[in-house]
């Protein structure tokens, strides 16, 4: 075995709660361990918020112990009200399949399914087997209403309501540790801080239907210095899809996050060693871009390959050099000669509003083929589109394409 895992997720800042910390440190010390992450299917790709479970299940693997991904084909037909103001939408069986199918694309990035080393499975190939009055009978006589109704998954929900359906997710969740245990001898189930109520009902399920000692651990969830969860840009959630967020704005947004989430990021979302990741979060003033930089690149790396982050750095060195790039976002358009420029900047989504646009011109922010755009009535001419394409840079650091 490695050196203990424990001590490489605490010191870079993973660990939020563990069910028993000594025990736990022990065994993952002494013995290849299996351990579950779930993922609920309620996207066509994972976003940020799931980084962290990755990085963990890969830092797991890593030091001889074998994961389980378990992707919630059965859980995703319910909705986990952790975390959560609102109902979720409920989905189809088809929807489920596909995002399921796209997950596992994904996760293959960080994990290594040869040879057994780790596992993907689907609750929903025990799940929707269940009888309503077997699972009654077989799980529901094991949890307390009023124990459940403590869980602060359930306590957010209450005042604006909590549905039936569910008010079920928790014992299904717990079904699952049991599930695994009996099935792959699964002993540990991580997960975000969130899970830490439904992660201890599985614990408690498996001991009283056992007779067996299980374990939860909970990481800390993606927030910044100030408390506000990462991982939300203007367009929404920044996906590890590449058709949802392209590297070049996947690499942008790290490379532009608060010097004060620079070593939070780097410890948590980079394997690069901790005496690296402390020298590089010390820098200060202007040298901490650099910092910025190998995040940008290590993260991209990560999820989008080798390749896309080696475009993605080459184009911000080329754009923040002030020059277009070939690889800057690009946004097709049907046409745009004659045409007012603020009507299809706004028509083509890189600016919010012709509003967005008159005060961008009035600070000097917008430009045009690197010529200040100053007439709020600027027409399109045929000049303004050498070989079929305009470059747009909008503030200091946001280039696009534009391409007839």
């Amino acid at each position: 075995m490695a050196e203990n895992v424990f001590d490489t997720l605490k010191e870079r800042g993973f660990i939020a709660q563990c069910t028993d910390e000594e025990i736990v440190r022990k065994m993952l010390g002494e013995k290849s361990v299996t351990f579950y992450i779930g993922f609920d299917p309620t996207a066509d790709s994972l976003h940020a918020g799931h980084f962290i479970a990755l990085m963990v299940m890969a830092h797991m693997q890593r030091a001889g112990h074998r994961p389980i991904c378990l992707v919630g084909g059965g859980t995703g037909t319910i909705g986990d009200p952790s975390g959560r103001s609102d109902l979720r939408k409920v989905m189809t069986d088809e929807i489920i399949e596909h995002n399921c199918e796209c997950f596992k694309k994904q996760i293959a990035r960080f994990i290594d399914f040869s040879d057994g080393k780790a596992l993907m499975v689907n609750n929903g190939d025990w799940l929707r087997k269940l009888g309503y009055i077997e699972l009654l009978r077989e799980v529901g006589a094991n949890f307390t209403v009023n124990r459940m109704l403590a869980a602060e998954c359930y306590k957010q929900r209450w005042e604006k309501g909590l549905t039936f359906l569910e008010f079920n997710y928790m014992v299904m969740q717990a079904y699952d540790f049991y599930k695994l245990n009996a099935d792959y001898n699964c002993e540990m189930e991580l997960g975000g801080d969130d899970q830490w109520s439904n992660i201890i009902a599985g614990v408690e399920l498996v001991r009283r239907k056992t007779g067996r000692n299980v374990f939860g651990l909970t990481n800390k969830l993606l927030t910044k210095s100030d408390g506000s969860k990462m991982g939300k840009t203007a367009g929404g959630a920044l996906w590890l899809d590449a058709e949802k967020v392209s590297p070049y704005d996947f690499y942008q947004y790290w490379r532009n996050i608060d010097d004060a989430d620079v070593k939070t990021c780097l410890s948590l979302l980079t394997f690069l060693p901790m005496d690296e990741v402390n020298r590089l979060s010390n820098l200060k003033d202007a040298e901490i871009n650099e910092a910025k930089k190998i995040l940008a690149y290590e993260v991209t790396k990560l999820v989008h390959g080798k390749n896309s982050a080696d475009a993605a750095a080459k184009s911000a060195a080329e754009i923040f050099g002030g020059q277009g790039s070939e690889n800057m976002p690009s946004v097709e358009i049907s046409d745009a000669v004659g045409k007012k420029l603020l009507d299809v900047l706004a028509g083509a989504k890189i600016i919010e509003s012709k509003a967005e646009g008159r005060r961008l011109i009035a600070q000097n922010g917008l430009t045009l083929n690197d010529e200040k755009v100053t007439d709020v009535d600027y027409i399109f001419g045929e000049k303004d589109f050498p070989n079929g394409a305009a470059v747009i840079r909008k503030g200091k650091k946001k280039f696009y394409k534009l391409v007839i």
